[in-house]
């Protein structure tokens, strides 16, 4: 079975995926430019015969590795950048930079994704079409995937079409060790970020009726949008709004003239995102006036939903079920809540984001530390799996489509 092959090669090759990925690890680079971790991809795979791409916005890159014989495109995408927080892992090759952390599996998405590379190229001969190997940055929150898009780098301008269909890969520590889970349709949430500046008339604190307080409207429609949130929307549909962030005052007996919520929007679909906009708009409008006070909301528009086509996801599924281990495969049955920008991808191009279980073997993995977190740990044995996974998912697409 081709998969198995593709796995017990994947396996040969695991030295050579764990040290890029470890490499990425010790030299963070945050944003849109993440020169030193495309140089290391680009001399990982300087001896393949792969045609680069670069744009102008970002130092985003794309490998296509054209097969023997004619036949469609598929997208295989890994991101690259990290985040700005402390590493406390205390691993050998821990971040070396001060306030800069892989503490989302970027490196070892990055690394997959060459590994898958290597896989592919070694199957030249014997692939019908063309593979596109997307390696991306700017994913944490700077919209890399849409910049990518823009430039070009995918495809969609001149005689380049976009590919036929894309496949993505995310780690995730708090699942049980090597199992591969998707589900169809929304897979994570549109996140949007929320700014409510109330102003009122500020004063002395001894003397509130004198001014027009804005802390206690401010309040007030902090609790109103978790009201707003169970009453005017359908539980069926998940909506999420967090308030995190609440600042006004310069001292303890001075009323200010202002307040500001931030916060955060997760919606699953276009509707809902376009509908709670509106309600938010209303009701910190109202509350503010009660008070006398007003109330500017601004939404900033983040990334969109992640909607897997269901094609790609039983492709994926059964790409997964010849690749073993136990579970092989797990069906979400609710969508995530956080975001990524795959979700750009897939809003041009059929296709879907997977997860792997990255936990220890054995591992109480409900309990281990997330992605995000500062001491977030990666078992690194099971990166051969993601690279025969990735690759796995572009032969069966070249040789079968969505049959």
């Amino acid at each position: 079975m081709l998969t198995t092959q593709l796995l017990d090669d994947a396996r040969a090759i695991a030295d050579r995926i764990v040290a890029l990925r470890r490499a990425i690890h010790a030299e963070p680079e945050l944003g849109l430019h993440t020169p030193l971790t495309r140089d290391k991809v680009r001399a990982e795979l300087a001896d393949l015969d792969l045609e680069w791409r670069e744009g102008a916005s970002t130092t985003g890159a794309v490998a296509v590795l054209k097969g023997a014989k004619p036949g469609p495109s598929v997208l295989l995408r890994g991101d690259m950048d990290a985040l700005p927080m402390e590493e406390l892992t205390g691993l050998d090759f821990a971040s070396a930079i001060p306030g800069r952390m892989h503490a989302c599996g970027h490196d070892t998405h990055t690394a997959m994704l060459a590994g898958a590379a290597r896989l592919l190229a070694a199957r030249r001969s014997d692939l019908a079409g063309e593979v596109r190997f997307m390696f991306q940055p700017g994913e944490e929150g700077f919209h890399g995937a849409r910049f990518m898009l823009e430039d070009g780098l995918l495809g969609g301008q001149g005689d380049w079409p976009l590919p036929e269909a894309a496949f993505a890969l995310h780690i995730f520590p708090n699942m049980p060790h090597g199992t591969l889970a998707c589900r169809d349709g929304a897979l994570l949430a549109a996140a949007d970020m929320l700014e409510i500046v109330v102003t009122g008339r500020g004063g002395h604190a001894s003397m509130p009726h004198d001014a027009r307080d804005p802390v206690p409207a401010a309040a007030e429609i902090v609790t109103a949008l978790q009201a707003m949130i169970t009453r005017r929307f359908a539980a069926t549909e998940a909506t999420v709004v967090t308030i995190t962030q609440m600042e006004a005052g310069s001292a303890h007996n001075v009323i200010p003239d202002s307040a500001r919520l931030k916060g955060t929007i997760r919606t699953l679909s276009r509707e809902r995102r376009a509908a709670i906009r509106e309600a938010i708009d209303k009701l910190a409008a109202g509350i503010a006036s009660a008070h006398e006070c007003t109330a500017e909301v601004t939404i900033t528009e983040g990334f969109p939903v992640t909607v897997n086509d269901p094609r790609a996801v039983t492709l994926g599924e059964t790409v997964a079920q010849d690749l073993g281990g136990a579970p092989a495969f797990h069906r979400l049955a609710e969508p995530i809540m956080g975001a990524e920008d795959f979700s750009y991808v897939l809003e041009k191009v059929p296709g879907a984001m997977f997860f792997l279980g990255v936990a220890e073997a054995g591992a109480d993995w409900q309990h281990c530390s997330g992605i995000h977190s500062s001491k977030m740990m990666v078992d690194e044995s099971v990166l051969p799996k993601g690279a025969a996974f990735l690759a796995g998912c572009a032969v069966r697409f070249l040789e079968k489509g969505w049959g």
